[in-house]
């Protein structure tokens, strides 16, 4: 389980420019597949290690937030977007979306069964369903 900063993709002049010495902390432009581009800023204090995804047009997709996943965590780690209490929320971006990893701590998922069967596959399950795939 490792947290790791993309350094090719870390901004490193200007008011929030850092470098290596910052460890995982900083601002990243990203250019991911098809040319879109994200802002992520990743840190790894007070227990947690988290990346906030935003854009200037709209709010990251899921495919996206996973090649962020994958760019800062490794293929086997579990991070989680969280849904706060409406009290808790917290917007100083209207298009930014977080994905979050207790540092030190198992992180409790449930059983793979419960969203689905595995080894089905879309194709499959939109056929037993009777929908178009």
């Amino acid at each position: 389980m490792t947290f790791h900063a993309p350094n090719q993709f870390r901004l490193r002049t200007g008011p929030i420019g850092t470098n290596e010495a910052h460890g995982n902390n900083g601002a990243f432009f990203i250019k991911i597949k098809h040319g879109q581009k994200l802002k992520v800023i990743a840190s790894d204090g007070a227990g947690w290690e988290h990346v906030s995804v935003s854009r200037e047009d709209r709010c990251p997709t899921w495919d996206e937030m996973c090649q962020v996943k994958a760019l800062f965590w490794d293929e086997d780690d579990c991070v989680l977007q969280y849904h706060p209490p409406r009290s808790e929320y917290v917007n100083n971006h209207p298009y930014c979306l977080h994905l979050w990893r207790p540092i030190g701590v198992d992180v409790i998922m449930p059983p793979s069964i419960l969203v689905g069967v595995k080894k089905l596959g879309v194709v499959k399950a939109a056929m037993l369903a009777g929908e178009p795939a």
